[in-house]
């Protein structure tokens, strides 16, 4: 069974950092693309950013140069790193199988406000 379990979200100033991690289990990890997804308030699930299995990661535009993407395949975990975090970064954050989100865990929360 697919388990993604999201964490490190939190309330943070703009400007701020904060780093999410996604526990992954039930499938071999190391083998597939993972994909990051947030859903801000009243808006669609929008994809975030996708890394393969070879460490490679691409971002949509408004985050490219502030997050960063990585995985720990010993680990089985993703992470997405959060820099110069903005008031429009605010939403819930998602790890998935897959880029609609059709596989994906229970969000974590991340909050930009001063």
């Amino acid at each position: 069974q697919v388990q993604l379990v999201e964490s490190g979200g939190g309330l943070v100033q703009p400007g701020g950092s904060l780093k999410l991690s996604c526990a992954a289990s039930g499938f071999t990890f190391s083998s597939v693309a993972m994909f990051w997804l947030r859903q801000a308030p009243g808006k669609g699930l929008e994809w975030v950013s996708t890394i393969n299995a070879y460490n490679t990661a691409v971002y949509t535009d408004s985050v490219k140069g502030r997050f960063t993407t990585s995985r720990d395949n010993a680990k089985n975990t993703l992470f997405l790193e959060m820099n110069s975090l903005k008031p429009e970064d605010t939403a819930s954050y998602y790890c998935a199988r897959d880029p609609r989100g059709l596989v994906r865990g229970q969000g974590t929360q991340v909050t930009v406000s001063s």
